[in-house]
């Protein structure tokens, strides 16, 4: 084989291979145990049930949830950016607090995100994003 073919070839391999993904920002330890109260700002959302809650701007003091309460589309899926938008609107620079508990697999974090159940005053976020007429369901 040529050089040539050989160079051309790897330049093609790598514009076809896939993108990085990047992760949340949220960089601080998750608690492990049910009924762990935390409180914070709303600081990263990053789709229509996930969320990074922090005392200070500093992402390594962000604790990354997944809403207990709400299922919502994944972004792939037609109604996943609206239900991230209007989480979005409701949440992001709000103060919540948030309780840890076991999800549907009987544990507490799930996909390096804690399973909890936030408020916005007296408010569960998951109560306001259905009071949206936000659909659940996702996959």
């Amino acid at each position: 084989m040529s050089r040539r073919f050989l160079l051309l070839a790897g330049a093609l391999a790598s514009l076809c291979s896939a993108a990085p993904a990047y992760a949340d920002p949220c960089e601080a330890p998750l608690p492990t145990q049910p009924g762990v109260r935390f409180s914070g700002t709303v600081r990263y959302v990053g789709d229509g049930d996930g969320l990074c809650v922090g005392k200070t701007a500093d992402p390594s003091e962000w604790i990354e949830v997944r809403l207990a309460d709400f299922d919502a589309p994944e972004l792939h899926q037609a109604a996943g950016v609206a239900a991230k938008a209007t989480l979005k609107r409701i949440a992001l620079h709000r103060r919540v607090t948030c309780t840890t508990e076991r999800g549907r697999s009987s544990r507490v974090v799930s996909f390096d995100r804690v399973i909890a159940r936030c408020r916005i005053g007296s408010a569960s976020i998951g109560d306001l994003l259905r009071q949206e007429g936000l659909a659940e369901g996702g996959i």
